[in-house]
């Protein structure tokens, strides 16, 4: 099942940032260019180092400066997000490209690049949430609400990797189809972006 693989491929993305657990830190890519794969390490990794800078910026003592400076970043992450999220998709599109689509096939609220985002993302709560319920310093009460949280996000995990591989499955079999629409973010667009574009 593709859920599976991508999961364990972000299960290794966050193991490996962890070893180290530092949003500075250099990335490598165990996986070669023309993989799936390669996309999918890459965007867990985009997502991990992000969760990262939004535990940092909710620093109540952090230095304005370095807020700004981390803002800049959340933005420069949110693109870079969106974009794997695209190449991912193009990667679905090129493989189903030759599908026949059945007469009475049905379109999908996401498309599938977009419900592994959520995977992914997924995959980050399950590993903290893992994390509380094992912290040494936690009150018994605390840990296990955090396990009565963990449950749920595994509950979600199976639901969710099970809506994936069937929307690949329908898409395989030319019961639903794919349409990509690019997200044509405004924020980050000189033209698009009144702040941006007066200056």
């Amino acid at each position: 099942m593709f859920s599976d693989f991508a999961f364990k491929i972000f299960n290794e993305s966050i193991d490996k940032y962890h070893v180290l657990d530092n949003v500075y830190q250099a990335f490598s890519n165990p996986y070669p260019k023309d993989e799936i794969a390669h996309l999918l390490y890459r965007k867990n990794w985009i997502d991990t180092v992000q969760w990262h800078y939004e535990d940092i910026i909710r620093d109540p003592n952090i230095d304005p400066v370095d807020a700004l400076d981390l803002k800049r970043k959340i933005d420069a992450s949110n693109q870079d997000r969106t974009d794997l999220v695209e190449y991912i998709d193009s990667y679905f599109l090129n493989k189903y490209q030759s599908v026949q689509v059945k007469d009475n096939a049905t379109i999908n609220t996401e498309s599938p690049a977009w419900a592994i985002d959520r995977l992914s993302i997924l995959a980050l709560k399950v590993y903290h949430m893992q994390e509380e319920v094992t912290r040494t310093d936690a009150s018994e009460d605390h840990k296990q609400k955090c396990s009565d949280k963990l449950a749920v996000l595994l509950e979600q995990k199976k639901d969710l990797s099970t809506a994936i591989d069937q929307l690949l499955a329908d898409i395989e079999a030319g019961n639903k189809y794919m349409k990509v629409y690019k997200q044509m973010k405004m924020y980050n667009d000189d033209e698009l972006n009144p702040v941006l574009r007066a200056k």
